[in-house]
């Protein structure tokens, strides 16, 4: 069995000369990015107790980007002195990512392969699933091989949007067919998960839950922040057993 869906795979190949283009198709991820990073480091410096005045202060921690795209999250978190590897199923966005990362003179492990492909020596310390698990074939497999990948008292952390009529509205209708800000068929409401329905699958496969956050887009100064209000957008943080 695989987790690899080739209708998602294929759907975002062909927008991946964009990924690179802060006015392109990936306009929201690029306004997205910088709230995301901000929690990442903030929990990864929490958890592993790092200092977060150090201009590097995830030097030696090792993270896996799975689903990486052309590498938007990847190349941040290298700069904060993260050994990073990035995964991706499309080859084509594994192509753009090495390109780009050579052009900034960054060293990123960039492979074209699933997670349960992945078969290298060192397990992680971190686990990112961001903006993943609504475009994979089976969630369950998914959060199964991302366990086999992750050290004892790891993290992961899985960005997605909620499932409910508010959702709805907002990530499919608004964002993609009235506002225009993803392509129209970007996100299928049924693959949506609840926080409750992604926690019962990740718990099953040895991890314990650790939060929820959830962000939210402020149309005035264009920005994303954390918030308790998770009804769209979340991150839940898992710490592995």
């Amino acid at each position: 069995m695989t987790t690899i869906n080739k209708k998602e795979i294929e759907k975002f190949s062909k927008l991946a000369n964009e990924w690179w283009n802060p006015s392109g198709k990936f306009k929201p991820l690029h306004l997205f990015n910088p709230a995301r990073v901000k929690f990442i480091k903030e929990k990864l410096t929490s958890h592993f107790n790092l200092s977060l005045k150090s201009s590097m202060p995830l030097k030696e921690i090792n993270i896996l980007d799975i689903g990486c795209g052309g590498g938007l999250l990847c190349e941040p978190l290298r700069r904060l002195g993260a050994k990073v590897t990035g995964i991706d199923a499309s080859k084509t966005n594994i192509e753009v990512a090495k390109f780009h990362a050579k052009e900034m003179n960054l060293d990123i492990n960039y492979l074209n392969c699933a997670p349960e492909n992945l078969k290298l020596k060192n397990k992680f310390d971190v686990v990112l699933s961001m903006e993943v698990v609504e475009h994979v074939s089976n969630v369950e497999l998914f959060v199964e091989h991302c366990s086999t990948l992750i050290v004892k008292n790891g993290i992961m952390f899985i960005a997605t949007i909620n499932k409910n009529l508010k959702s709805y509205l907002f990530a499919i209708l608004g964002a993609e067919y009235i506002l225009r800000w993803l392509p129209i068929g970007t996100h299928d409401w049924n693959k949506f998960l609840t926080p409750q329905e992604l926690g019962i699958i990740v718990t099953k496969n040895n991890f314990s839950a650790d939060e929820v956050v959830g962000m939210k887009f402020n149309i005035f100064s264009k920005e994303w922040n954390k918030s308790e209000d998770s009804s769209i957008n979340y991150i839940s943080t898992f710490k592995k057993n």
